[in-house]
């Protein structure tokens, strides 16, 4: 037995290395070859026994001088005799071979090997599938009580069955007859795990492979197993969770079974397969939704509420091939994904919303429990918040998109965005302001820049459908205010939401570059989309804009007089505070209301992106806009020349018409600080909002009574705008930036002269 683990331990040191094999094929064959497993072998005769040492000694090797036929009596005989002194170094020999193997296919399959060192390794491969049933041996094994060497045999299984595919070699029969077996009907078996997770990972392996006849291979690969799925999906998903005593297998086999429909469902979205199976989840989605509402543990629901969110949005498989930025219009798949959006709004009508718990203890690593000393921080889980969201909003956006009553689309967006913010409230704290509901969406996605995203997009999409349908219908002037009042109480209003998502980030352009520049993210399209909606409805937004400052106002001017008596009261002998001043700390105050209230659920990330955002706001107020930050590392000095010299933002006649907007809003401010306090560089040539004879809906001294007051947000959103561009412009000019933006540009540089004439229309 030593000397059988030595030349084991030899031949792996020499594979895993990816070194040449000097001796005879069939000489490492019979190595690698394992014996019976230990349930089997429990039923071998001796004249079994007798029979196996015999086709040993046959291939035994005369080349490698480090096993004798003693050996090769010692390794069989353990597993017949079953002596269980022996039984220890038994599996260890088995394992090893399994693990051999395993490390010759990767080797087989890597780019990196040798070519003369991988043909020989095809050649030992290929003789073992032919001069033993391995696929039984390996099947047989899933029996075995230790669970390592159970595993260690399906990865093995899975890993020999994908070298069949590709070297075009028939699937044996043993391994289809197992597979068929275990999976016509559910049972608890560890079969069937293990048939299901074989299956799984030889699609990951197909899916990873780099050469160009991956459909060909996924075709032989699902070909024998079409109509079993169909078989098993109903069977599994028929069962009844309470009457189980076992529940964990059916969990098991639950869980099992949604990775392996995720990647049929990826095969069919990038591989342009056709297979019944692909398309089960679609023609009954019904029985993957009823998992929902089982008595399960809250990780199972979860899994399924992330798996139909990845499957609305597309993004099945993501984890094992890359998801394409566009793909092509495919009829059939458009009319199941309705079929499928159907159904989960027929289950939200039904209570599915209800029947979710996301309260709870908290689902981390290692387990839900919260160690002793360790502080438990109570709030939602925002996974499911998240998900079970994204699954409204985007089946509402597929349903809407093949439905052309406008009546019907504004009755369904009624009913299921108040059963969703129904759900929402009461794990919102602070709760949302009732003025404007459009807070729902930065706020439950906060943590999660890609779903937000997404989310966000699939509300822009709904808006969009419903302002084509509406427009062809109404046209009275009180009938499209009724239906602007009806995007903010059902809080899908795009610019509202677009707002929001600012205000959180601080108008900070670099992080909407980082997101136009990321690959992760949908802020490309969805950014694209919004800009164009700016464009035609430019007056809408700056209302919003004046609103969202009005109210703010209304909703601080008593913390603003509080603040300032604490002040006055703390010494007579300080100097008050100067009107500008008190008008950034009551700008810097009111932007709780809106955006930064959500610290108590969300209190590390939440809060420091209120900080940040605060600071922003603050200091970006009312003074002149800084020059943003390079992006660029230069090599050298040379290569910094002033970069507003570089960007085609800037005017020549920005100095007097900034100098002249500032001067105005000094004075009506009322400010007694010199002028010369706001001589900074220019940096814009964004008009900054002039004064206004129209009286101030809040009655304050410490609010200036003009425009300004009433437009800082839309200036805010432009500059940022502005900023974004040069940001863009600088990248572009070094060939840094990922792709060709000029049409991005000229959107940003149109909104930009929208602005400058609403401006100099005031």
């Amino acid at each position: 037995m030593k000397a059988f683990f030595e030349v084991l331990e030899q031949l792996y040191s020499k594979v895993l290395l990816g070194a040449t094999l000097e001796n005879d094929s069939h000489d490492y064959t019979f190595y690698l070859n394992p014996a019976s497993s230990d349930q089997d072998c429990s039923r071998t005769t001796s004249s079994d026994c007798s029979n196996t040492l015999e086709v040993q000694r046959k291939h035994q090797p005369s080349s490698v001088h480090l096993a004798t036929l003693s050996v090769a009596k010692e390794a069989v005989a353990p597993l017949c005799l079953k002596r269980p002194s022996q039984m220890s170094s038994t599996r260890e020999v088995v394992l090893l071979q399994l693990t051999v193997i395993r490390v010759m296919i990767t080797r087989i399959l890597s780019v990196e090997t040798e070519l003369h060192a991988k043909e020989k390794y095809r050649d030992i491969i290929k003789l073992l599938l032919q001069s033993s049933d391995i696929d039984s041996k390996l099947t047989c094994m899933f029996q075995n009580s230790d669970k390592l060497l159970s595993h260690m045999a399906a990865k093995c299984l899975a890993l020999l069955l994908y070298f069949q595919l590709k070297e075009k070699v028939t699937l044996s029969n043993s391994w289809i007859s197992f597979c068929q077996k275990n999976l016509s009907e559910y049972s608890e078996s560890d079969e069937v795990v293990y048939s299901l997770w074989i299956l799984t990972a030889v699609i990951k392996e197909i899916f990873r492979d780099t050469c160009s006849q991956k459909t060909e291979i996924l075709k032989q690969f699902l070909t024998p197993f079409d109509t079993i799925f169909e078989v098993f999906y109903n069977s599994l998903f028929s069962q009844h969770f309470e009457n189980h005593q076992d529940t964990y297998k059916l969990i098991n086999s639950l869980i099992s079974f949604l990775e392996l429909l995720e990647l049929l469902i990826a095969s069919r979205i990038h591989l342009k397969l056709h297979f019944i199976c692909q398309r089960i989840l679609f023609l009954k989605p019904s029985c993957v939704l009823d998992v929902i509402t089982w008595p399960v543990q809250a990780f199972v629901k979860r899994k399924f509420i992330i798996f139909i969110k990845k499957c609305l949005l597309c993004k099945m498989g993501e984890d094992v091939c890359q998801v394409p930025a566009f793909m092509p219009p495919d009829h059939h798949f458009n009319v199941d994904m309705l079929a499928l959006a159907d159904a989960v709004l027929q289950a939200v009508d039904l209570g599915l919303l209800r029947t979710l718990s996301v309260h709870g203890k908290p689902s981390c690593f290692g387990g839900d429990e919260v160690q002793p000393g360790c502080e438990h921080v109570p709030g939602p889980d925002h996974v499911m918040l998240r998900a079970a969201s994204l699954l409204i909003i985007r089946s509402l956006e597929i349903k809407f998109q093949n439905c052309a009553s406008a009546k019907e689309m504004k009755v369904d967006l009624q009913r299921f965005m108040f059963e969703l913010l129904t759900f929402l409230k009461p794990h919102l704290q602070p709760s949302l302001q009732s003025y404007n509901l459009c807070e729902w969406l930065p706020r439950v996605f906060i943590e999660q820049d890609d779903d937000m995203l997404e989310a966000a997009k699939a509300s822009m999409g709904v808006y969009l459908k419903l302002t084509r349908e509406c427009e062809a219908t109404e046209s009275l002037t009180q009938e499209k205010e009724m239906w602007n009042h009806h995007t903010h109480e059902n809080g899908y209003n795009p610019h509202c939401i677009f707002l929001f998502l600012l205000k959180n980030i601080g108008f900070d352009s670099t992080v909407l570059l980082d997101f136009l520049i990321s690959s992760e993210t949908c802020f490309l399209e969805y950014f694209v989309r919004y800009l164009k909606l700016l464009q035609k409805d430019w007056d809408n937004f700056f209302t919003i804009c004046k609103y969202f400052d009005v109210a703010e106002s209304k909703d601080n001017i008593n913390i603003c007089y509080h603040t300032f008596s604490l002040v006055q009261d703390r010494s007579s002998n300080q100097r008050e505070p100067s009107p500008l001043a008190a008008l950034g700390s009551h700008r810097n105050t009111c932007a709780r209301v809106f955006w930064a209230s959500d610290a108590s659920s969300e209190p590390l990330n939440q809060a420091a992106m209120s900080s940040k955002a605060h600071t922003t706001l603050q200091d970006n107020s009312l003074s002149p806009p800084q020059a943003p930050q390079s992006l660029v590392d230069y090599d050298s000095s040379d290569d910094s020349e002033d970069e507003s010299t570089n960007q085609p933002l800037t005017n020549s006649g920005l100095t007097s018409l900034h100098q002249e907007a500032m001067k105005k809003i000094q004075d009506t401010v009322g400010t007694s600080r010199d002028k010369k306090e706001f001589s900074l560089e220019p940096q814009s040539r964004l008009l900054v909002p002039k004064e206004s004879d129209t009286p101030s809906p809040v009655d304050c001294d410490m609010t200036p009574n003009n425009t300004a007051s009433e437009v800082v947000l839309s200036y805010k959103t432009v500059k940022c705008f502005e900023e974004l561009q040069g940001a863009i412009y600088r990248l572009q000019k070094r060939h840094l930036f990922p792709y060709n933006p000029t049409a991005l540009l000229k959107l940003l540089k149109h909104i930009e002269t929208i602005y400058n004439k609403s401006m100099n229309s005031l």
